[in-house]
């Protein structure tokens, strides 16, 4: 399981580094390429609806390390396209087949969860992190080498589809647990409240519907400002440090693994914070984080303080999207995934909406003042921690 979030990571932030390249190569501006990365989330948006159906059909375990295959040659497709709508297209298809990478991922990894006994999954998503700093450290040595970018893409994807394709045989056999319901009136977990769901509301019949839409668009919400600020790192974080703050390629790409390596780090650690203080804690303790680094990296522009302040916000957004996954599933009255399919689904906005409007306003403005979204997306976050549990995980 460990090894699907570390894949899903690596394909697509070894490419980050190295967008840049990309868009010069192409003779296209940051809209432009906003707006083709921007298909990459459209294309998950889109498909993430869809992904409880394959999971019917074919098992969490299938979905996960088949979708791994296809991501990769779709990537290899965006990075050899010969103009920018053909970018887009292989983006598009790329965010297809990852939303229901993402979505048999953390249906698996809630699965092993449950087996264990304790929560884990923001280890998985920790390793997604290492994936993701692999590959962004890998982006980086390729463009500092001068490594041809077609040359490293399809060298990666040879390697890691041979890695998808084994994987499945460690992964857990039979089919997933059935979709069974929770009545809104059942108790949860051993000692929770009887008398208040999970997360501190009423769980009467006559309001537990309304409650449950509120507490989804909640989730979502705080989902997608994770969103916006992880894509602020893989989409701007290079362009920012090498336009504006006149950095070689090599460099460039630090923005991202840096924010990589403290979201590694944190998350590796998080199960055990989440377990003490509880999500609602951590996850306001990270907003304040994300908007308070940010907003000194860009108060103050330099190397060193854009890359403390994109670690801070990497730290501090850590485990909000597990968080937002995790409560979506334990919703009552829900069938088991259908909570994580649609706050997945709404999680896709973030990642839709982040790319074009960070790039119309560098066009308009500077990339510094985008990034002025993520600084907003900390404050949100702190607004919004109140819909997560109040009390540690038992």
């Amino acid at each position: 399981m460990a090894g699907c979030f570390f894949l899903n990571a690596v394909f697509y932030a070894s490419l980050v580094p190295r967008l840049p390249e990309l868009r010069d190569g192409l003779g296209i501006g940051n809209a432009t390429l906003g707006i083709a990365i921007a298909a990459l989330p459209l294309g998950s948006f889109l498909a993430a609806p869809l992904s409880s159906v394959l999971l019917r059909r074919f098992g969490s375990a299938s979905t996960a390390c088949s979708g791994l295959v296809l991501l990769a040659l779709a990537l290899c497709a965006a990075v050899s396209a010969p103009s920018w709508p053909l970018l887009a297209v292989a983006f598009f298809c790329a965010g297809i087949v990852d939303a229901l990478v993402d979505v048999a991922q953390n249906a698996h990894g809630l699965r092993v969860q449950r087996a264990y006994g304790r929560s884990i999954l923001n280890s998985f998503h920790g390793l997604w992190s290492v994936g993701a700093a692999a590959g962004a450290g890998w982006g980086s040595a390729a463009a500092a080498l001068a490594v041809p970018l077609v040359s490293q893409v399809w060298l990666s994807a040879a390697l890691f589809v041979v890695v998808a394709l084994l994987l499945q045989r460690w992964m857990l056999p039979g089919p997933d647990r059935p979709a069974a319901q929770r009545p809104s009136g059942e108790p949860g977990e051993p000692g929770e409240d009887h008398e208040h769901g999970e997360h501190g509301e009423p769980s009467g019949a006559s309001t537990g519907r309304s409650r449950v839409v509120v507490v989804l668009l909640a989730l979502g919400l705080i989902a997608a400002c994770g969103s916006v600020v992880e894509d602020a790192g893989s989409s701007w974080s290079a362009i920012y440090l090498r336009d504006e703050l006149s950095t070689s390629a090599g460099v460039a790409g630090s923005g991202y693994l840096a924010l990589m390596v403290a979201m590694t780090v944190a998350r590796l650690t998080g199960d055990r914070v989440v377990d003490r203080y509880g999500q609602r804690r951590v996850a306001r303790a990270g907003g304040a984080v994300t908007a308070a680094g940010m907003a000194l990296a860009l108060a103050w522009p330099s190397v060193p303080s854009t890359l403390l302040g994109f670690a801070l916000a990497g730290a501090g957004v850590a485990t909000l999207i597990p968080a937002a996954f995790h409560a979506a599933d334990e919703l009552p009255g829900l069938p088991h995934g259908l909570g994580l399919s649609l706050v997945n689904w709404a999680m896709r906005v973030g990642f839709l909406l982040s790319p074009p409007v960070i790039g119309f306003i560098a066009d308009s403005t500077s990339v510094r003042t985008g990034l002025v979204a993520t600084v907003v997306a900390g404050l949100a976050t702190v607004v919004l921690g109140r819909f997560l549990a109040p009390r540690p995980a038992r």
